[in-house]
């Protein structure tokens, strides 16, 4: 008998899985809001039966004093959490970050595939290659704005409109 992965561990896998993509087209806007620029959003599209998806997105912070991300809600999904990946003796441990996370003043912060990024939980139907996501973040400072996430063309994509290995994958 073959073993078989459960649609969350699944998403979670590729969710950190850094599979290379030579395709690094950005097709995402730049959203502006006080001193935040959110900049190249996009989702992984999950296989059949997956209960989450994927979201990553840079921040850049120009301001001079310290910003955090507090939370997110989506139109996809029952909730949706900030998630942090660390390696831990050999082992890559994904959790939440339940306090948010800073984006420290004339900084760059990048969720990306294999780091911190934001997960879609309980999601209400597999995300398809084109489809948006659209979602909120609200920061401490900076308030709520709206974030479209563009879900890239394959499970495994490293950027907006990746693909894996140069192949769409269906």
């Amino acid at each position: 008998m073959k073993p078989r992965l459960s649609g969350y561990t699944l998403a979670a896998l590729l969710a950190v899985a850094p599979i290379a993509s030579p395709c690094l087209a950005a097709d995402a806007a730049t959203i502006s809001v006080g001193s935040l620029k959110i900049e190249n959003a996009f989702a992984r599209p999950t296989p059949g039966g997956a209960s989450v998806a994927v979201g990553y997105v840079t921040i850049v912070n120009s301001g001079g004093a310290p910003d955090r991300l507090v939370s997110v809600a989506s139109n996809i999904s029952a909730k949706t959490q900030i998630h942090t990946t660390k390696m831990n003796n050999g082992v890559m441990e994904m959790r939440e970050l339940p306090n948010g996370l800073v984006i420290p003043a004339g900084k760059t912060v990048a969720l990306k595939p294999g780091g911190d990024h934001i997960m879609f939980v309980d999601i209400k139907h597999a995300v398809k290659p084109g489809e948006v996501i659209h979602a909120t973040l609200t920061f401490e400072k900076a308030g709520k704005v709206e974030v479209p996430f563009k879900a890239a063309a394959s499970l495994g994509a490293m950027s907006p409109g990746g693909t894996m290995g140069g192949m769409k994958m269906q």
